[in-house]
């Protein structure tokens, strides 16, 4: 009895430390962004790794719970919550890709809409987003990329109200009559005219949103089928019979799907599995690694951060001194000659072949 009562007690403690664990894991945090039409502000932060669900709502007048026929009379703005998680993508993260997907110098609407009810605003909710998105507006003030005032306010977020269900995950519902909807606002055509090929890869005050994921459709067009099968659906190509295997170029080597760089030649050496295998990643900050229990066993797959790729697994038997293998399938790459870092928009890596 009494070995009963211990082994009873002992499973029940393992339960509550993987439920604690699994909650710590599971951090989600919030952010309250206005950027003109809510359903594109939905599309547009929805494809981000790490954002969890975004809401479409309304936000910033008075009186309780407005509706589409009544909210701009009361004072509110077409928004989104964000939720996401921080261990993946950070509040000033999310402000970089907030900037590139408005007009911030339009202080009367967005795009084809006008009036207050279609102003943009970051509403911080901690002193925290207050700070970091001062800072942000700041920074892309005394950047150069834009040739005018950021007229964005940062305003304490009052109640937010989810907007009915219609308008939730529109873009995905209704999908023909939301891109013809976009399309005639003119918002793309807008973003392009304002950040172009301005915007960097950077983070810490350069805008990371080049790296943006297109949505599955544009995929579907832009992949071939192995592509689309290891970067979207974690399927492994065959060995030795792959693209970059024994690729000796010098170059890097970036996301099929987002562009992001990921790995360096300098890096890359013959492991003899038949797949590309790096020693160590060229920004491991775009590198996220997950527990992958498939397969009868426990590994660490690679994904990439703004893509959310998959790209292969991380194994212990590279060579000496830190004995990693980062064991990439060529379906999920895209290789940068070193002559064409420039052109493409990666000249900050090109010190790296200068010898």
């Amino acid at each position: 009895m009494r070995k009963t009562i211990i082994l009873l007690g002992s499973f029940f403690l393992l339960i509550w430390f993987t439920v604690l664990d699994s909650s710590a894991q599971e951090k989600v945090e919030t952010a309250v962004f206005a950027g003109g039409c809510f359903w594109c502000m939905e599309a547009d932060f929805e494809k981000i790794p790490g954002i969890k669900e975004v809401v479409s709502g309304y936000i910033g007048g008075t009186g309780k719970n407005p509706s589409y026929q009544n909210y701009g009379k009361t004072g509110h703005i077409e928004a989104v919550q964000i939720y996401y998680e921080p261990s993946v993508i950070s509040y000033t993260e999310l402000l970089d890709i907030f900037w590139i997907n408005i007009d911030p110098l339009d202080k009367d609407g967005q795009f084809c809409d006008r009036g207050h009810e279609y102003s943009t605003a970051v509403f911080y909710q901690t002193a925290e987003q207050k700070q970091l998105a001062a800072k942000s507006k700041t920074m892309l003030e005394n950047s150069g990329i834009l040739e005018d005032t950021v007229l964005t306010p940062i305003i304490m977020a009052k109640e937010f109200f989810p907007a009915e269900d219609y308008h939730q995950n529109y873009y995905k519902k209704s999908f023909l009559k939301y891109t013809y909807y976009r399309y005639r606002c003119g918002r793309d055509s807008r973003l392009k005219e304002l950040w172009g090929e301005k915007i960097s890869g950077e983070n810490d005050g350069k805008l990371i949103a080049k790296y943006q994921k297109p949505d599955l459709r544009q995929l579907e067009e832009k992949l071939t089928p192995l592509q689309f099968d290891v970067t979207q659906n974690d399927a492994t190509e065959p060995p030795f019979r792959n693209k970059y295997w024994d690729n000796k170029k010098a170059g890097i080597y970036v996301d099929i799907v987002s562009g992001e760089p990921l790995f360096s030649s300098v890096d890359k050496y013959k492991s003899g599995t038949g797949w590309p295998s790096f020693t160590k990643p060229l920004a491991e900050e775009n590198i996220v690694m997950k527990e992958d229990k498939s397969w009868f066993s426990v590994r660490t797959e690679l994904r990439s951060k703004f893509g959310d790729s998959h790209l292969g697994h991380l194994f212990n038997d590279g060579p000496k001194p830190d004995g990693l293998r980062y064991c990439i399938n060529s379906a999920a790459l895209r290789f940068v000659a070193k002559n064409d870092l420039a052109k493409e928009g990666y000249l900050d890596y090109q010190d790296l072949f200068q010898n």
